[in-house]
């Protein structure tokens, strides 16, 4: 489970950016250049509003042409430029939403929402590096930050800096204890330390907290099998894939962040036969 939540820091600013619309008593004023901007700018807001209600009901195609429309109106507020960012970044976008969070930016410098979608941007284009210093200056501003601490464990994990992707995972925990993601993710870390019988541990911890979750059920399962414990393995394996037939593909599983020692072994234990009936992978990482 990689991911960060990229909605939830757009969503955020609704519920701290209150806009005041104008009362109708105004259009009887005399018209003036200045009000004509403001009400452009006003105008460009309560469209990115528009725009935020969209995303909560993941209406993305809706949502874009507002928030562009938004920034041409209000292009000195930095809601319309995070927010066209953000649905860039959610459909892959990924330069383009850079580029205008950006923009965002330089109207909000300590706005942590923006710096932790550029993180996200950056860990989706591989830069890592860049992920970790836009994640760092986020959490400088925000600490307590779940998805931000989350989205900092795993860009260590992509670095092979394994102590400090486990203490920011555990940091998250702290936040949150039933983030099933966060312990989730500790026993990736921990298996390709070699520490197998650890991984296992956590991710029964992970089931604990949500036994419906499939990662974790089949990532004991090709632990499992790795040690020889055939068919116990495959039959969690086969109640994993019930419950989320993706996770039957090696490509979705290195999605996920899966390292090269567990995919090696989910690669030998989709190869049986049994799991093989149930799944259209190749058996090569």
């Amino acid at each position: 489970m990689p991911k960060r939540n990229w909605l939830l820091s757009v969503l955020a600013i609704a519920g701290c950016w209150q806009l005041a619309l104008p009362a109708s008593g105004q259009a009887l004023l005399p018209y003036t250049l200045n009000l004509e901007a403001e009400a452009l700018e006003t105008q460009g807001l309560a469209l990115t509003q528009d725009a935020i209600q969209l995303v909560r009901f993941e209406q993305y195609d809706l949502a874009l042409p507002r928030a562009k429309l938004a920034t041409q109106l209000a292009p000195d507020t930095f809601e319309p430029w995070f927010v066209l960012g953000s649905l860039y970044v959610q459909q892959q976008q990924l330069d383009e939403g850079i580029t205008v969070l950006r923009r965002a930016q330089r109207l909000a410098p300590r706005e942590a929402g923006i710096l932790f979608t550029l993180g996200s941007a950056y860990f989706q284009k591989a830069d890592y590096q860049a992920a970790l210093r836009e994640l760092e200056a986020a959490l400088r501003l925000d600490s307590n930050s779940l998805e931000g601490l989350f989205d900092l464990g795993n860009t260590y994990l992509m670095l092979g800096r394994f102590p400090e992707a486990i203490a920011t995972y555990q940091k998250a925990m702290e936040q949150e204890p039933r983030f099933w993601p966060g312990v989730n993710n500790i026993g990736l870390v921990r298996y390709e330390q070699g520490d197998i019988e650890g991984a296992i541990a956590d991710w029964e911890a992970a089931l604990a907290i949500d036994p419906n979750a499939a990662e974790p059920m089949l990532a004991i399962a090709v632990a499992r099998y790795r040690q020889g414990r055939q068919s116990e393995a495959l039959k969690q394996g086969q109640a994993a894939l019930a419950l989320d037939q993706e996770y039957g593909s090696l490509d979705y599983l290195k999605k996920n962040l899966w390292g090269d020692r567990l995919l090696a072994d989910a690669a030998r234990f989709f190869s049986n036969p049994q799991m093989q009936a149930i799944t259209t992978i190749s058996p090569n990482p």
